[in-house]
């Protein structure tokens, strides 16, 4: 049972006057008239478990994108209901309006329709639904709580396939598709041309020249069907919220551009997120089956507050691939303490991979180490310098190592690895 603001005011309209007039022996005959006329309110008011209600929802949304969620009740009882309806989503769903005022007469059907918004990824759900229905005087209300379970998936937003077209247009050029013509050593052979100035003399065919009385040179492209294999870090350093997004939301965003780019190019992509465990795993798709099920196994999951086990991982390329293959992982290395287990694996891999470390660095760290108004400003330019050199440092370790790094901000990663990709691919590294 509730009361609403009419009940309040019912009670005041006849308690005020008389208080003014000092009469208190009215005071209980008043109560006991409220009382009375509010409780018959309630039992003429319509019951909620004589709703039958349904749920429409779409599967899947991405994050950020707005859908919409849709209750059917219908009255099965013998009154009419009017009252208030609370869908019971979690905060994160981003639910709108979260309520709604219904007048249901008996047998008939209303839907109510909700937008979710939801601000982060995985399965939001709505497990129940609140009906408060009143009596014809709005005094009191019989409420009831109804199990109505709804999820819908939210999935990586993907907001780095903007810089998809260019990237493949890059390709294009490097595989000879377009009028651009690149000059280089690719890895395979692609087919013969007439000498001209500037091109490489290590390119000339002396057999196709003999025949032809004339210089002839041979052109390259990038090998394709390579393996790639992207390790994503899901440990306790991918929580960390960098210009208000998870660090392992950045490294799906990255992962996500440079698969689609690298199956493109026909390339094979093989995706693993891993801490202690492997997290989800994505093997054997291509094209456009490879970002849907990439999408699908990143959706649920969120960063563990363990300690990456660096030491696993060289076997779990292994169990991927035992060919030459480009291994990217996808991790922070702001302070060399936390870096340890990576430096001491990468050698293992860079012995037989090219391997790229990716890794998402904070803008703000950058705007504070360039103010210098007051004590506070320096002593917290300073901190943003050390940190700086932190990074500096792991990055020059790891390439004395043998592997790449590539860093950005939230934003410029995803184009930044996708170009080294393409820079291995042009160099012939792949």
């Amino acid at each position: 049972m509730a009361w609403s603001g009419r009940f309040v005011l019912l009670l005041a309209l006849g308690i005020v006057p008389i208080i003014l007039l000092n009469q208190p022996d009215l005071l209980g005959i008043w109560l006991l008239f409220a009382m009375l006329v509010a409780m018959l309110d309630l039992l003429l008011a319509g019951s909620p478990r004589q709703l039958r209600l349904e749920r429409e929802l779409p599967e899947r949304v991405r994050l950020g994108e707005t859908v919409a969620s849709a209750l059917l009740l219908t009255n099965v009882g013998r009154r009419t209901i009017r009252g208030i309806v609370r869908d019971g989503w979690q905060p994160s769903a981003g639910a709108s309006p979260t309520r709604a005022r219904l007048v249901l007469p008996v047998g008939e059907r209303r839907r109510i329709e909700t937008s979710l918004t939801p601000f982060r990824r995985g399965e939001r759900r709505a497990a129940e639904v609140t009906v408060r229905s009143f009596g014809p005087l709005g005094l009191l209300a019989r409420q009831a709580t109804i199990d109505l379970p709804g999820a819908i998936t939210v999935l990586p937003p993907f907001n780095s396939r903007k810089h998809l077209p260019s990237r493949l247009a890059r390709l294009r050029e490097l595989d000879g598709r377009t009028s651009v013509m690149i000059r280089g050593q690719g890895t395979e052979f692609d087919s013969l041309r007439e000498y001209v100035r500037g091109d490489d003399v290590r390119s000339i065919d002396w057999r196709a020249t003999a025949r032809r009385s004339d210089l002839v040179v041979r052109t390259w492209r990038p090998e394709r069907d390579r393996r790639v294999v992207i390790v994503i870090d899901s440990g306790r350093t991918s929580a960390a919220r960098i210009a208000n997004e998870p660090r392992i939301d950045t490294a799906f965003e990255s992962s996500l551009l440079l698969a689609a780019l690298a199956t493109r190019a026909g390339d094979r992509v093989d995706v693993v997120i891993f801490d202690r465990r492997v997290r989800g795993r994505i093997r054997g798709a291509s094209g456009p089956e490879l970002l849907s099920r990439m999408v699908t196994v990143m959706a649920p999951i969120d960063p563990e507050l363990i300690e990456m086990d660096w030491s696993a991982v060289p076997s779990l390329v292994r169990s991927v691939t035992s060919q030459h293959a480009l291994v990217v992982l996808m991790t922070s290395i702001d302070a060399a303490g936390s870096c340890r287990g990576l430096l001491g694996m990468l050698p293992q891999l860079t012995r037989k991979h090219t391997v790229v470390v990716s890794s998402v660095t904070d803008p703000s760290v950058l705007s504070a180490s360039l103010e210098r108004g007051d004590r506070d400003d320096v002593y917290r330019a300073a901190a943003a310098e050390r940190a700086m050199l932190d990074t500096t440092r792991v990055s020059a370790a790891i390439r004395q190592l043998g592997a790449d790094v590539v860093t950005g901000a939230p934003a410029d990663l995803p184009p930044a690895l996708a170009d080294r990709y393409i820079a291995l691919k042009a160099a012939g590294r792949l």
